[in-house]
């Protein structure tokens, strides 16, 4: 019996179309960021258009299409759609509202509260020492830390730098200085269990982080005290929907 080790798809391989989940308005949006970015760096030629680049870009980091094979099917290396994908990251982060900015328009809209919250994204596992803070003792999984922060109605209004996986919620909270914001801006945010601690003012001060009551072991809650996180978890599910849409 002879063993096969050819492509069963012939050495060329199949080439197909596919439909993307994405509105006409983001694909020219993106276009327009990558001719914008062109023109500053004085970059005459590319092998395809804009707005093919764009579309081969949204299809790699919205439906998680390999480079190899977008490349592979408008005959190209890979090496080159991966350079554009890291590109249009780059120029979508510069995009990116700051902290303080943030704050302020929603301050000057007449908003008092911020929703925030923090997730794991997860990733795979690599080996090196470099790959260690990525796992998440807590979750028991290689993972990303991400801050976001949302109005009262879920609208994303921020989102923090990626820290490894091992650190900590408030920790993020701190190196960023967001109840320093917070307080600069005159707005509140509303938080879950995991940001207990996050406010280090002092007892006469208001506070710039609510959150709900916790539970010990030899005291358990009153009913005023469920009531209130009952009331507290209402007013948070909106972040929750924003995250999920997030990670969609």
């Amino acid at each position: 019996m002879k063993k096969k080790t050819g492509l069963t798809e012939g050495p060329d391989g199949l080439v197909y179309t596919a439909r993307l989940p994405l509105s006409s308005a983001t694909l020219s949006y993106l276009a327009d960021l990558i001719r914008g970015h062109l023109k500053k760096i004085g970059s005459r030629w590319r092998a395809l258009p804009v707005g093919k680049i764009a579309g081969i870009v949204l299809a790699v980091l919205r439906c998680d299409q390999r480079p190899g094979d977008l490349a592979g099917g408008n005959g190209m290396h890979r090496t080159t759609v991966t350079r554009w994908v890291r590109e249009v990251v780059g120029l979508l982060a510069a995009c990116a509202p700051r902290l303080d900015r943030a704050l302020r328009k929603i301050a000057r809209k007449g908003g008092g509260v911020v929703l925030l919250d923090g997730s794991l994204i997860r990733t795979w596992r690599h080996t090196g020492t470099e790959n260690r803070k990525n796992y998440s003792g807590k979750n028991k999984c290689h993972s990303l830390l991400v801050i976001a922060l949302t109005d009262d109605r879920g609208r994303l209004v921020w989102v923090s730098a990626v820290r490894p996986g091992r650190a900590s919620e408030i920790t993020a909270c701190r190196h960023d200085k967001l109840t320093a914001h917070l307080r600069a801006a005159g707005l509140g945010a509303i938080a879950d269990l995991g940001f207990v601690g996050l406010d280090d003012a002092g007892p006469n001060a208001d506070p710039a982080v609510i959150n709900g009551y916790k539970a010990a072991r030899n005291r358990s809650l009153t009913r005023g005290q469920k009531l209130s996180n009952k009331a507290l978890a209402a007013v948070r599910a909106p972040v929750e929907h924003s995250f999920a849409h997030l990670k969609n």
